[in-house]
């Protein structure tokens, strides 16, 4: 039997639990508990350490069965990370208790950074503190999205239950605003024993989960092995006429025999053999396993490079889009440079972007800035003039977080968000376009009329969306299949993922143009409605029509800039005046007018009615055949 349980437990995995929280806020006496009410404990240590504190004349805390150092005994607080393996009839956990303390919060981001779920203490008697909310704001960058927060210390509130729902509702709320939403809020007492491994009387009125059954709650994280391939070159070995590469396979599979593709560069060559150390070679290799590899065909590969399978590569830019935890001496300051460290890769960037700086403790937003300082949270853009090899961090960690380092110093650190992993240059050949069993032709003529894209374009208050609102409208009263294709709604979808760089414009515009193409190959009209400020994207997607066989009118609705302020219908001048909305177009960001457009409506000086009969006068040629 017991083989069986420990085999049992093998097979369902390790969960990695971080246990955050404002110092004196009882992270280790609560693992000192679970540990002694769950008898998890070495045989003896409980004794010895009661023994010790007698000696020295000090009252016994279950906080010192998980403190190892004997300067956090005499400073009494934890100044580094500890971990305990533990298990429950379910699996087993690796507890990392992370320190509360504002100077170590380094430690805490080190903990935090290798867990899959984390427990969140804040103290009865105490409530919500700055430290509170700076974890949660830690855990949030961190991408943590298994979250419960323990509300301990109830014993010192006589287990008022108004004072623990006053606590769940504000932070509740806060974390809300983080895009985190907890699993469970849990009272508790860890000194007492309370509602941790046992239910108690004194919280008889809390119907949830004790501690221990909520532990169990936590998904386990998918095998890395059931991702795609990322393997980051560690080095680059020669051993006779071999070259191997070597490093950590982070997520996937390799076999021999395998196409791979070197990030940044794109250059690909065949896996030859799997070499390991101090055992023979194989033809396969998974996530976790440090091996080496020797190609068929010898190509320039280095340190620091990321080899992929052809059909899912990383990002590779020279913009890094990234949100960042500041924690250096010296302010961060847009313009200087530092060094980037992600997985082996080491790169000079400079910031040229502070989009928007977040106070960590009142998470009030302060808009476009100059700089960052310590313990704030922002939103950034790093340049860099050699391209890297990324992906966003919700799909790879490893390869989707990052240290920033200033002179000699770990400075900061941060996660990767909102790329797109298209390349309209390159599509698969082992894809096939499906024509349909129902022709164009047929789709024209059960509708009456060809599929069009009439591409509004203007600035935000120009007015694209009131004449597209009333446009489709009409045209639906005419009996034409029409569709509207608003930028904002593709952003809360499809293009959900992109932020508002260069690189991620130039995406939203080319998603919208497919989409917009695709719907009017289906014989409708299609009025796309997207500021699109640059010719060039305009132009792409022109192109991409003409080639498609659809056609395509660019409409400049054309509004002076004074005019849109004072339109202002979703008050975004005015913040952008401001300085609480970076890269806004007409503002901070240029806006490139048409120069030839197939039909320009000035919303200033033409009622809506007379803008829809003008597009529809544009447009009724093209999409009706002549009798």
């Amino acid at each position: 039997p017991a083989e069986k349980k420990t085999a049992s437990l093998a097979s369902a995995g390790q969960l990695r639990i971080v246990i955050v929280g404002h110092v004196d806020h009882g992270k280790s006496t609560f693992v000192g508990r679970l540990l002694h009410d769950t008898d998890s404990l070495p045989t003896g240590k409980y004794e010895a350490i009661q023994a010790s504190c007698r000696k020295r004349g000090v009252d016994f805390e279950y906080a010192f069965l998980m403190d190892a150092l004997q300067s956090e005994r005499d400073q009494n607080i934890t100044i580094d990370t500890a971990q305990i393996w533990f298990r429950t009839p379910k699996r087993q956990y690796v507890i990392i208790d992370a320190p509360g303390h504002k100077e170590f919060i380094k430690n805490m981001v080190t903990g935090a950074a290798q867990a899959d779920a984390a427990f969140l203490l804040i103290a009865a008697n105490e409530g919500v503190q700055e430290q509170s909310r700076r974890h949660g704001t830690l855990l949030s960058l961190l991408g943590l999205k298994q979250v419960v927060v323990l509300v301990n210390k109830m014993d010192l509130v006589g287990y008022d239950q108004t004072v623990f729902d006053r606590i769940e509702a504000e932070y509740r709320a806060f974390l809300k605003g983080l895009g985190v939403e907890p699993l469970a809020f849990v009272p508790m007492s860890a000194r007492e024993g309370a509602n941790v491994a046992h239910q108690t009387d004194a919280l008889g009125w809390f119907q949830g989960r004790t501690v221990l059954d909520q532990l169990d709650q936590f998904q386990a994280p998918l095998k890395p092995t059931a991702a795609a391939l990322r393997f980051p070159i560690q080095d680059v070995y020669r051993f006779d006429h071999r070259r191997i590469l070597g490093g950590r396979i982070e997520s996937g599979s390799v076999k021999v025999g395998d196409t791979l593709v070197f990030y940044p560069g794109g250059k690909s060559s065949t896996v030859a053999s799997i070499e390991r150390w101090s055992a023979p070679a194989a033809d396969g290799a998974v996530a976790g396993e440090s091996v080496g590899l020797t190609l068929s065909e010898q190509i320039f590969v280095e340190r620091g490079h990321i080899a992929t399978h052809k059909e899912s590569p990383p990002v590779q830019s020279h913009e890094v889009q990234a949100r960042v935890f500041w924690l250096g001496k010296q302010d961060l300051v847009k313009g200087k440079r530092y060094k980037l460290k992600l997985a082996t890769q080491e790169a000079e960037v400079q910031v040229k972007e502070i989009r928007s700086v977040l106070d960590s403790d009142s998470l009030d937003g302060k808009g476009a800035a100059e700089l960052v300082r310590r313990n704030e949270v922002a939103e950034l853009v790093l340049a860099s003039r050699t391209p890297i090899a990324f992906d966003n961090n919700d799909l790879f960690t490893q390869t989707g977080r990052f240290v920033l380092v200033d002179g000699f110093d770990m400075a900061g650190g941060g996660i990767i968000f909102g790329h797109a992993y298209t390349d309209p240059g390159h599509v698969s050949t082992d894809i096939f376009y499906n024509q349909g069993a129902v022709t164009v032709p047929e789709r024209e003529q059960l509708k009456g009329h060809k599929g069009a894209v009439l591409w509004f374009t203007g600035l935000s208050g120009s007015g694209k969306s009131t004449v597209a609102n009333a446009l489709e409208r009409e045209l639906t009263r005419q009996g034409v299949h029409s569709y509207q294709l608003d930028g904002d709604n593709l952003r809360f979808g499809l293009n959900r993922d992109l932020g508002f760089g260069e690189e991620d414009r130039k995406e939203n515009i080319r998603r919208a143009g497919e989409v917009a193409l695709l719907f009017a190959g289906g014989a409708n009209v299609v009025i796309a409605s997207l500021i699109s400020p640059f010719r060039a994207d305009r132009d792409r997607v022109r192109q991409l029509a003409r080639e498609a066989g659809v056609a395509f009118l660019e409409v400049f609705v054309d509004a002076p800039l004074a005019l849109c302020e004072r339109r202002d219908p979703k008050g975004l001048y005015g913040k952008a005046r401001k300085g609480e909305i970076a890269q806004f177009t007409g503002i901070s960001s240029p806006y490139e007018a048409p120069e030839k457009p197939e039909l320009t409506l000035k919303t200033g000086e033409q009622t809506v009615e007379a803008c829809v009969v003008a597009a529809i006068d544009a447009l009724r040629p093209l999409i009706r055949p002549k009798k």
